[in-house]
């Protein structure tokens, strides 16, 4: 089975990388981001949809250790959320460069360092897993390319083997799937705010990953597909960062704005 054969949605969407300012408590800038500063994000016009990714304070990775692959979370890159934002069409950036430059200048009270990555139009994927679509955890992967893969190889591998051992476990309630673009600074250069991205740390891609509960994402991360993509993942990938999400917070859903988030 390849990722070809699972139903899915293609979309067009962008994830920033969130890091919370480090000189208040760490929940003063999570409330934060999760209030005054949402209703900035959500008053843009444009957009499919906007959810919010609460990463747990502790996440040291959750993916079974794999021989050359780092799947150790480096402690001082550690993210502490991500904006997870889905256009309604092309021309959505420029609708709403107006609320941009809001949310531009509310970054500094919050954020010490924000990365954006997007992907083209289509290379966002929403599979459809069938069965109970309840989500009561979730984890986020984040992929890092080897630098001698090409990028071609890299994406099969993500859509032809990882996605689809991913579903043969049959325990994912959610699967959402994001393929980047390289790198550009320049798409998302807040001012008084870092967005240093050095080429050993970038990611490639990311997948959520939702299941009925955390009882069933132990067992995914336990399960024979999982262990089966070692080698896969040692030929394509330098990096694989699970983290816990404590959190997902819907704002906007099929362009419409909610009256109180969604979790």
């Amino acid at each position: 089975m390849s990722s070809d054969q699972v139903p899915s949605e293609k979309h067009f969407s962008s994830s920033i990388l969130l890091w919370v300012r480090e000189d208040r408590p760490r929940q003063v800038s999570m409330d934060r981001w999760r209030g005054p500063h949402s209703k900035i994000i959500s008053a843009t016009p444009g957009f499919e949809e906007y959810r919010q990714i609460h990463l747990s304070e502790t996440n040291t990775g959750l993916w079974p250790g794999v021989a050359g692959v780092e799947t150790a979370i480096p402690q001082d890159r550690r993210v502490d959320g991500v904006a997870e934002v889905t256009l309604a069409s092309v021309w959505s950036p420029l609708q709403g460069r107006k609320q941009t430059k809001l949310a531009y200048a509310d970054e500094v009270n919050l954020f010490r360092r924000t990365i954006l990555y997007g992907g083209l139009p289509g290379a966002s994927r929403w599979y459809e897993v069938g069965g109970d679509d309840t989500v009561g955890s979730r984890v986020l992967l984040f992929l890092r390319r080897r630098d001698a893969v090409a990028g071609r190889v890299f994406r099969s591998f993500v859509r032809q083997e990882l996605v689809p051992a991913i579903v043969r476990t049959g325990l994912s309630t959610e699967i959402r799937l994001q393929m980047f673009m390289p790198w550009n600074k320049s798409l998302w250069n807040t001012p008084n705010v870092a967005h240093d991205n050095e080429p050993d740390v970038r990611f490639h891609a990311s997948i959520i990953v939702g299941f009925r509960d955390r009882s069933t994402r132990e067992e995914f991360f336990e399960s024979e597909q999982v262990a089966s993509l070692a080698p896969g993942l040692r030929r394509t990938s330098s990096a694989l960062h699970a983290y816990d999400v404590s959190d997902t917070l819907t704002y906007i859903t099929d362009g419409v704005v909610l009256p109180d988030p969604v979790s």
